[in-house]
């Protein structure tokens, strides 16, 4: 999966009027956050560039000012629950960009937006012009009547605004050539696929064993094809779409283990005490600089581990105040990769140390009886990374029906294939021979 850029991103964008708005060509801070998303590499066309330069994303956000509603990687809030939590945002603008690029969105299109912040749809009608149809619809009344009243005022009355469950889909208003979904989903809706037109695409921010990751997904037979994926985060779907992840916790509610996808321990009493151990690391060799991408390492690591999870720990946690465990050498830092061993009274985690200036080590810090065995079964597949997967080949994702035959899902051509069982779909991560 590759994305290639089709203009340099130091090259200028003079944007004509917009025909819904009458807006004035661009003025700072839109040119600046045009210039930076350019320079991200989430816009590749000028197309979309151009619905950048012509939406008024301010209109969608009255109360919050200009400079961080045209930040290039801000997202705002606009709706929270009863635990602070944020329920509905407007995506940072660099989502936008690189969502709108995966979705190949073009005139005369029938378009349907899950979630409704109303600058997206803007945008939406934007790239599909007069002859084509856009509808955004979301679960949550108050979010669809914030959306109507916005896109009138922006100027786009022709957007069509519903209030309903995404695991409904709209069948009155399908077939759709492209669905473009803006929440967070932990597995893809039914109507979203049966409403896709043949040969639509639908860009789904999909949770896969815990990592989400924006795909772009084209039908391929009987299956849907993942042809780009993206880094990303999102809030989570609700309604029947919503999906709960297991916790676990071990220092009180402090540190905990989060496990999605059925990977979860049989026995979660096996854990008990594992922070009372003392700490082991173990150091793989391989490096990585301070701005240096490393996205597919935990998708490896998530595919390729059985009892995969995600570490959270409190972010005013204190080992010293709190008499627990160190999370962390000096200098280093600890990331949300882990996994329980076979065993299942042991976890190993992802952690760098910083050997010079901007210089890391990849390692892996374990707690447990056999947090030395956990530990180095991590550095092991940190090492198989580096060699096969770190410069690519990219892994290959398809969504199937849920009752697809197991001879289906493997594929001839993959050297590793992680089968993910969903509520209506199966995911399949194949990751190709490295020769490949």
């Amino acid at each position: 999966m590759s994305t290639s850029s089709e203009q340099d991103p130091d090259d200028s964008l003079e944007p004509a009027a917009s025909p819904a708005t009458g807006a004035t060509p661009i003025q700072p801070p839109r040119a600046a956050m045009v210039q930076r998303l350019w320079k991200l590499n989430a816009l590749r066309s000028e197309r979309v560039a151009e619905v950048f330069a012509t939406v008024d994303r301010h209109v969608f956000a009255p109360s919050v000012p200009a400079e961080e509603v045209y930040d290039a990687t801000t997202a705002v809030r606009t709706k929270w629950d009863e635990h602070g939590s944020a329920i509905s945002s407007i995506s940072a603008p660099q989502i936008q960009a690189f969502m709108l690029e995966q979705a190949d969105v073009r005139p005369g299109m029938r378009v349907l937006e899950v979630g409704s912040g109303g600058v997206n749809a803007a945008m939406l009608a934007e790239l599909v012009g007069d002859t084509g149809t856009v509808t955004t619809m979301d679960i949550d009344p108050e979010i669809t009547g914030r959306a109507r009243k916005l896109l009138d005022a922006a100027g786009y009355p022709q957007v069509h605004v519903e209030c309903a469950d995404a695991e409904h889909g709209v069948p009155a208003r399908a077939p759709f050539d492209v669905a473009l979904v803006t929440v967070g989903c932990w597995d893809l809706p039914a109507a979203l696929m049966d409403q896709l037109a043949e040969s639509g695409r639908v860009v789904v921010p999909l949770r896969m064993r815990g990592i989400t990751r924006s795909l772009s997904l084209r039908r391929a037979g009987d299956h849907l094809l993942a042809d780009s994926a993206e880094v990303c985060g999102f809030v989570k779907a609700q309604g029947l779409g919503a999906h709960q992840e297991r916790m676990l916790l071990l220092h009180g509610d402090r540190i905990a283990l989060r496990f999605d996808d059925g990977t979860a321990p049989a026995d979660s009493a096996r854990l008990d005490g594992a922070l009372g151990t003392d700490r082991v690391d173990v150091w793989s060799g391989i490096t990585v600089e301070a701005m240096e991408p490393f996205d597919s390492l935990g998708l490896w690591l998530a595919s390729v581990l059985p009892g995969s999870c995600r570490i959270a720990v409190d972010p005013d946690y204190d080992p010293d105040t709190d008499s627990g465990p160190a999370m962390v050498v000096p200098e280093g830092r600890w990331f949300p990769d882990a996994y329980v061993n076979s065993h299942e009274d042991s976890f190993a985690y992802l952690a760098t140390r910083r050997l010079d200036d901007g210089l890391f080590e990849f390692g892996a810090h374990a707690f447990g009886p056999h947090a030395g065995e956990a530990a180095e079964a991590m550095v092991e597949q940190i090492r198989a990374w580096d060699r096969d997967y770190r410069h690519g080949p990219d892994p290959s994702v398809a969504v199937w029906p849920y009752d697809a035959p197991d001879e289906a899902l493997e594929s001839p051509d993959a050297a590793a294939t992680t089968v993910i069982p969903k509520r209506h779909t199966t995911i399949t991560i194949s990751w190709p021979h490295p020769s490949a």
